[in-house]
């Protein structure tokens, strides 16, 4: 069990987990594999994405079919300028694997914006805490637990 499915199942928050077995060489989108393996949309399958403005890292929730918006994420946060975390750091922070970052259950909580689009639906599913690990739930219960916000990151 992973520090994120330990923490809904200690919050009592209701969540599915949805697993697959991951190809080690499909390296470049993982949330894709994800799609295709799960039979999913990729409107519904979320990625976890680490920002920093240099001083602070935060997350970023987005649909696997679209790209973070560093400009729109750097106004929703009161930064002048937002990059992406370096791969290393991304790892080294949230105590998880690329490919298998989960925004729930990361070393330290992280100031998070969840993309808009995920008010639409009834449930999203995100990155278990590792490869071919996803959770399905629904997004008010993410913000919940993340205190995080919804944004127009995108």
């Amino acid at each position: 069990m992973t520090p994120a499915c330990k923490l809904l199942k200690a919050k009592r928050i209701s969540y599915t987990i949805h697993e697959y077995i991951h190809d080690a060489n499909a390296t470049n989108s993982y949330g894709l594999e994800a799609v295709e393996k799960l039979g999913l949309q990729p409107e519904e399958v979320f990625k976890t994405l680490l920002i920093t403005d240099g001083k602070q890292f935060y997350v970023s929730v987005l649909p696997v079919s679209h790209q973070l918006n560093l400009k729109k994420v750097a106004q929703a946060l009161g930064c002048k300028k937002v990059v992406m975390a370096d791969l290393h750091d991304a790892e080294r922070i949230t105590g998880y694997l690329v490919g298998g970052i989960s925004p729930i259950g990361q070393k330290k909580r992280l100031k998070t914006l969840i993309a808009m689009q995920a008010t639409s639906l009834e449930k999203i599913y995100i990155s278990g805490g590792r490869r071919g690990l996803d959770i399905g739930i629904k997004p008010d219960d993410l913000v919940s637990i993340l205190n995080a916000s919804f944004a127009d990151i995108i």
